[in-house]
Protein backbone atom coordinates (compact mmCIF):
# COMPACT_ATOMS: atom_id res chain seq x y z
CA UNK A 1 0.00 0.00 0.00
CA UNK A 2 3.29 2.33 0.96
CA UNK A 3 4.58 1.64 -2.22
CA UNK A 4 1.59 2.47 -4.36
CA UNK A 5 0.77 5.65 -2.55
CA UNK A 6 4.27 6.67 -3.61
CA UNK A 7 3.83 5.92 -6.77
CA UNK A 8 0.78 7.50 -7.02
CA UNK A 9 2.30 11.04 -5.45
CA UNK A 10 5.50 10.70 -7.31
CA UNK A 11 3.26 10.65 -10.85
CA UNK A 12 1.24 13.25 -9.44
CA UNK A 13 4.98 15.42 -8.84
CA UNK A 14 5.42 14.56 -12.39
CA UNK A 15 2.34 15.62 -14.23
CA UNK A 16 2.31 19.28 -11.99
CA UNK A 17 6.35 19.78 -13.20
CA UNK A 18 4.93 18.87 -17.00
CA UNK A 19 2.41 21.39 -16.50
CA UNK A 20 4.76 23.75 -14.86
CA UNK A 21 7.09 23.53 -18.26
CA UNK A 22 3.76 24.10 -20.45
CA UNK A 23 3.25 27.58 -19.03
CA UNK A 24 6.20 28.67 -19.24
CA UNK A 25 7.37 30.80 -22.06
CA UNK A 26 7.41 29.94 -25.64
CA UNK A 27 10.26 30.10 -27.71
CA UNK A 28 10.87 33.29 -29.62
CA UNK A 29 8.90 33.88 -32.53
CA UNK A 30 10.16 37.29 -33.46
CA UNK A 31 10.03 37.51 -37.59
CA UNK A 32 11.14 39.57 -40.41
CA UNK A 33 9.73 40.92 -43.34
CA UNK A 34 11.22 42.16 -46.09
CA UNK A 35 9.59 44.86 -47.71
CA UNK A 36 10.58 45.69 -51.75
CA UNK A 37 9.88 44.18 -55.00
CA UNK A 38 6.32 45.75 -54.70
CA UNK A 39 5.36 43.31 -52.02
CA UNK A 40 5.76 41.91 -48.43
CA UNK A 41 8.40 38.53 -48.31
CA UNK A 42 6.49 36.99 -46.60
CA UNK A 43 3.09 38.17 -46.57
CA UNK A 44 1.99 36.95 -43.53
CA UNK A 45 4.00 36.07 -40.83
CA UNK A 46 3.17 34.04 -36.62
CA UNK A 47 4.46 35.45 -34.04
CA UNK A 48 4.04 34.86 -29.96
CA UNK A 49 2.65 37.17 -27.32
CA UNK A 50 5.09 40.08 -26.76
CA UNK A 51 7.51 39.01 -29.88
CA UNK A 52 8.32 41.58 -32.54
CA UNK A 53 8.10 41.86 -36.17
CA UNK A 54 10.64 43.83 -38.32
CA UNK A 55 9.95 45.01 -41.52
CA UNK A 56 13.11 45.94 -43.23
CA UNK A 57 13.01 47.72 -46.85
CA UNK A 58 14.87 46.09 -49.46
CA UNK A 59 13.95 47.90 -52.74
CA UNK A 60 14.66 48.25 -55.75
CA UNK A 61 11.08 50.14 -54.73
CA UNK A 62 11.10 51.87 -51.66
CA UNK A 63 8.38 54.26 -51.50
CA UNK A 64 5.68 52.10 -49.32
CA UNK A 65 4.66 52.52 -45.92
CA UNK A 66 3.53 49.98 -43.04
CA UNK A 67 0.19 51.24 -42.15
CA UNK A 68 -2.09 49.40 -39.69
CA UNK A 69 -5.23 48.20 -41.78
CA UNK A 70 -7.66 46.16 -39.57
CA UNK A 71 -9.11 47.98 -36.50
CA UNK A 72 -6.51 46.78 -33.89
CA UNK A 73 -3.37 47.75 -35.81
CA UNK A 74 -4.65 51.42 -37.04
CA UNK A 75 -2.22 52.31 -33.67
CA UNK A 76 0.75 51.45 -35.95
CA UNK A 77 2.21 53.37 -38.47
CA UNK A 78 5.73 53.37 -40.16
CA UNK A 79 5.16 57.20 -41.82
CA UNK A 80 2.25 58.75 -40.00
CA UNK A 81 1.25 62.36 -41.43
CA UNK A 82 4.32 62.03 -44.72
CA UNK A 83 4.73 60.60 -48.03
CA UNK A 84 6.80 56.93 -47.36
CA UNK A 85 9.73 57.38 -49.22
CA UNK A 86 12.32 55.42 -47.14
CA UNK A 87 16.11 54.57 -47.46
CA UNK A 88 17.15 50.85 -48.74
CA UNK A 89 18.13 48.78 -45.38
CA UNK A 90 15.49 51.07 -43.12
CA UNK A 91 13.41 49.27 -40.57
CA UNK A 92 10.20 49.68 -38.83
CA UNK A 93 9.71 47.20 -35.53
CA UNK A 94 6.67 46.77 -33.71
CA UNK A 95 6.43 44.80 -30.44
CA UNK A 96 2.76 42.50 -30.20
CA UNK A 97 1.60 42.97 -26.96
CA UNK A 98 -2.16 41.38 -27.57
CA UNK A 99 -2.93 38.54 -30.00
CA UNK A 100 -5.45 38.51 -32.73
CA UNK A 101 -4.78 38.69 -36.71
CA UNK A 102 -3.45 42.51 -37.42
CA UNK A 103 -3.79 43.52 -40.91
CA UNK A 104 -1.19 46.25 -42.85
CA UNK A 105 -1.18 47.67 -45.95
CA UNK A 106 0.72 50.53 -47.99
CA UNK A 107 -0.93 54.09 -48.18
CA UNK A 108 0.37 54.63 -51.64
CA UNK A 109 -0.02 51.42 -52.86
CA UNK A 110 -2.79 48.66 -51.96
CA UNK A 111 -1.61 45.58 -53.14
CA UNK A 112 1.72 46.27 -51.27
CA UNK A 113 0.05 44.12 -47.81
CA UNK A 114 0.67 41.53 -45.42
CA UNK A 115 -1.01 40.04 -42.02
CA UNK A 116 0.70 39.56 -38.53
CA UNK A 117 -0.71 36.57 -36.23
CA UNK A 118 -0.10 37.13 -32.91
CA UNK A 119 -0.24 33.61 -31.02
CA UNK A 120 -2.02 33.90 -27.54
CA UNK A 121 0.76 32.22 -25.73
CA UNK A 122 3.58 34.15 -24.34
CA UNK A 123 7.08 34.28 -26.40
CA UNK A 124 10.74 35.13 -25.16
CA UNK A 125 10.99 39.00 -26.62
CA UNK A 126 14.46 37.73 -28.39
CA UNK A 127 15.61 39.26 -31.85
CA UNK A 128 14.31 37.42 -34.66
CA UNK A 129 16.30 34.52 -35.60
CA UNK A 130 15.71 35.22 -38.98
CA UNK A 131 18.50 36.55 -41.39
CA UNK A 132 18.41 40.01 -42.76
CA UNK A 133 16.89 40.20 -46.47
CA UNK A 134 19.21 40.87 -48.93
CA UNK A 135 19.26 44.56 -50.59
CA UNK A 136 18.03 44.62 -54.21
CA UNK A 137 18.75 47.94 -54.74
CA UNK A 138 21.62 50.09 -54.79
CA UNK A 139 22.74 51.13 -51.35
CA UNK A 140 25.69 53.47 -52.62
CA UNK A 141 25.63 56.94 -52.59
CA UNK A 142 26.42 59.33 -55.52
CA UNK A 143 30.02 61.67 -55.18
CA UNK A 144 29.15 65.25 -55.79
CA UNK A 145 32.86 66.40 -56.35
CA UNK A 146 34.59 69.28 -57.89
CA UNK A 147 31.94 72.08 -56.56
CA UNK A 148 32.36 76.10 -58.00
CA UNK A 149 30.12 78.94 -58.42
CA UNK A 150 31.04 81.76 -60.86
CA UNK A 151 28.59 84.20 -61.13
CA UNK A 152 25.34 82.58 -61.98
CA UNK A 153 26.98 79.64 -63.02
CA UNK A 154 27.23 76.21 -60.88
CA UNK A 155 29.58 73.98 -61.44
CA UNK A 156 30.18 69.92 -60.32
CA UNK A 157 31.17 66.46 -61.00
CA UNK A 158 29.03 63.05 -60.38
CA UNK A 159 30.14 59.77 -60.82
CA UNK A 160 26.90 58.44 -61.36
CA UNK A 161 23.07 60.25 -62.18
CA UNK A 162 21.49 61.80 -59.85
CA UNK A 163 19.47 64.75 -59.15
CA UNK A 164 21.65 67.65 -57.77
CA UNK A 165 20.31 70.61 -54.59
CA UNK A 166 22.37 73.86 -54.92
CA UNK A 167 21.34 75.60 -51.85
CA UNK A 168 23.20 79.08 -51.68
CA UNK A 169 23.74 80.67 -48.27
CA UNK A 170 24.91 84.21 -48.24
CA UNK A 171 26.53 85.66 -44.81
CA UNK A 172 24.72 88.48 -43.15
CA UNK A 173 26.65 89.87 -39.90
CA UNK A 174 27.32 86.28 -37.68
CA UNK A 175 24.68 84.32 -39.46
CA UNK A 176 24.29 82.66 -42.69
CA UNK A 177 20.97 83.34 -44.65
CA UNK A 178 19.31 80.37 -47.44
CA UNK A 179 18.88 83.09 -50.50
CA UNK A 180 18.73 80.14 -52.96
CA UNK A 181 17.77 76.90 -53.98
CA UNK A 182 18.01 75.09 -57.63
CA UNK A 183 17.65 71.57 -58.28
CA UNK A 184 19.52 70.16 -61.57
CA UNK A 185 19.53 66.77 -63.48
CA UNK A 186 22.94 65.82 -63.52
CA UNK A 187 25.21 63.22 -65.17
CA UNK A 188 28.29 61.20 -64.61
CA UNK A 189 31.36 63.71 -65.37
CA UNK A 190 30.94 67.33 -65.79
CA UNK A 191 27.96 69.69 -65.15
CA UNK A 192 27.24 73.04 -65.45
CA UNK A 193 24.04 74.73 -64.40
CA UNK A 194 22.52 78.65 -63.63
CA UNK A 195 21.44 80.29 -60.99
CA UNK A 196 17.97 82.01 -61.09
CA UNK A 197 18.69 85.89 -60.54
CA UNK A 198 21.59 87.65 -59.64
CA UNK A 199 23.95 87.37 -56.90
CA UNK A 200 24.31 90.78 -54.30
CA UNK A 201 27.66 91.77 -53.44
CA UNK A 202 28.93 89.66 -50.19
CA UNK A 203 30.09 86.33 -49.23
CA UNK A 204 28.72 83.21 -49.96
CA UNK A 205 28.41 79.32 -48.87
CA UNK A 206 27.00 76.74 -51.96
CA UNK A 207 25.57 73.24 -50.90
CA UNK A 208 26.14 70.68 -53.24
CA UNK A 209 24.11 67.65 -52.20
CA UNK A 210 23.53 64.59 -54.99
CA UNK A 211 20.27 61.99 -54.64
CA UNK A 212 20.59 59.19 -56.89
CA UNK A 213 17.61 57.20 -58.38
CA UNK A 214 17.19 54.74 -55.08
CA UNK A 215 17.47 57.97 -53.21
CA UNK A 216 20.69 57.41 -51.97
CA UNK A 217 22.24 60.64 -50.69
CA UNK A 218 25.61 62.03 -51.01
CA UNK A 219 27.37 64.28 -48.49
CA UNK A 220 27.38 68.02 -48.31
CA UNK A 221 30.06 69.26 -50.70
CA UNK A 222 30.48 73.22 -49.96
CA UNK A 223 31.52 75.77 -52.24
CA UNK A 224 32.68 78.96 -50.38
CA UNK A 225 32.59 82.73 -52.86
CA UNK A 226 32.33 85.86 -52.84
CA UNK A 227 30.36 88.23 -54.88
CA UNK A 228 32.38 91.66 -55.55
CA UNK A 229 31.02 94.94 -56.09
CA UNK A 230 31.46 96.56 -59.30
CA UNK A 231 34.20 98.85 -59.96
CA UNK A 232 32.72 102.40 -59.58
CA UNK A 233 30.77 101.97 -57.15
Amino acid sequence: MWSTRRAGAALLGGAVALAGLAAGPAQATSRKIAVGDFRWSPPAVTVSLGDTVTWIWTGPDTQHSITGLSANAVQYDSDPGRTPDHKLGDRFQVRFTAPGTYDFHCVLHGIVRGSVTVDPLPGGGAPSPDPDPPILGDAVPPVVDGVSVHGRSVRYTLDEAATVTVDVLKQKGARWVLIASRHFDGHVGFNEGLLRGSLTPGRYRAFFRAADADNNQSKDAIAAFRVRAPRGR
